[in-house]
């Protein structure tokens, strides 16, 4: 059975009529186009029993010959509303109960939408989309391993550009280009790489802060491999082993202790908070809990952040095949930072390590050329 049979079979035990897909992403998991239509409206929209690929003219040849469904176009200076009640409603029957993405439609599209099915009743349809992609087959796992393959390359590239006196941003640049030069197409989000206490912000942006002798240097990156994320953060010291004291050797062996029990823990059948509440007790012990002050990771696939959040409030199971970050962190504002994050694809036996980069404190030479 594949993805948009699945969604069919629950569509109809549902009694939804009518599903609008415009996530791309999913529009790619469903039927294998993979476009970024930007301001244009790229739309699937779903049956119980035939779907309709709704694309730009400009794109709707590459779009016929990847799909095996109709494909109805409209060209720039069509209303593509007017061309969807025209032509496209017309080929589904009265749809009563239409499924949407909340998250996903904005207040146009939703006035818009709602302007041409009068009659119909909106469903949020979010969780159940989101559902269907939890379970990982076999390929979507082979991408994944190939995306965190090629960002424990990036992280390299990164640990090989450090010396004295370069910029978060130079390091950052670095990275971004090495990897197109290995075929990578984009990172699957901007790249992370801070210095010293500016580590000690979890999402401080990359600036011009010059790197020191004596500091941490927290990377956190990955790359998009054939429509598939990768995701992990690394922390390592710049400098010697005389030159850590021993705050911040506590705060480092903290994180990574409590980084390796969940990963050890992992397993099928626990809930996502129960992992989440192992790791955090770690740090609450050790004394630092008011500084760990995110969920203990998320879910990875065609985005870097989906479901499931393994968060200490979700109670769902975790189950084989589903793949999700574990990055506890420690952040001390104005002083340090420290994560350590591997993405994960957990089998029946437990988590599944998709990075390799070595976890234990890195010594780095300060070097200045």
């Amino acid at each position: 059975m594949t993805s948009l049979d699945k969604l069919q079979a629950q569509l109809k035990d549902q009694d939804i009529d009518l599903a609008l897909i415009t996530r791309p992403q999913l529009i790619d998991y469903f039927t294998g186009y993979a476009s970024e239509p930007m301001e244009r409206i790229l739309a699937l929209f779903v049956s119980p029993t035939k779907h309709i690929l709704f694309a730009p003219y400009l794109d709707a040849q590459d779009a016929k010959d990847q799909v095996s469904c109709p494909v109805l176009s409209y060209k720039d200076e069509e209303d593509p509303w007017q061309v969807i009640q025209k032509d496209l409603l017309s080929q589904f029957d009265s749809p009563n109960r239409v499924g949407v993405e909340d998250s996903q439609l904005t207040l146009d599209k939703y006035k818009a939408l709602s302007g041409i099915l009068r009659d119909s009743e909106f469903i949020d349809i979010g969780s159940l989309l989101d559902g269907l992609k939890l379970i990982k087959s076999k390929e979507e796992k082979d991408r994944l391993l190939e995306a965190g393959d090629l960002a424990d390359k990036a992280l390299q590239v990164g640990l090989n550009a450090l010396k004295v006196g370069i910029s978060e941003v130079e390091v950052v640049a670095k990275i971004d280009y090495e990897m197109k030069k290995l075929g990578v197409s984009k990172m699957s989000f901007p790249t992370m790489v801070l210095f010293g206490d500016h580590a000690g912000s979890p999402h401080g942006v990359p600036g011009s802060r010059k790197l020191q002798a004596g500091e941490f240097v927290l990377f956190d990156l990955g790359v998009l491999y054939q429509g598939y994320a990768s995701d992990m953060s690394r922390t390592v010291f710049f400098g010697e082993p005389e030159d850590l004291d021993d705050q911040d050797k506590a705060v480092y062996q903290t994180v990574l202790k409590a980084q390796e029990t969940a990963m050890e823990a992992a397993k099928p059948g626990m809930t996502a908070g129960d992992l989440d509440k192992l790791a955090r007790q770690v740090i609450d012990q050790a004394g630092y809990g008011q500084y760990f002050i995110h969920r203990l990771g998320h879910g990875i696939g065609q985005t870097a952040h989906e479901s499931p959040s393994i968060s200490s409030s979700n109670t769902s199971n975790l189950q084989a095949g589903m793949a999700f970050s574990i990055e506890p962190g420690i952040y001390i504002p104005g002083q340090v930072g420290v994560r350590i994050e591997d993405c994960v694809y957990l089998n029946e036996d437990g988590a599944i390590s998709l990075t390799q980069s070595p976890k234990n404190l890195q010594f780095l030479p300060a070097v200045t050329d």
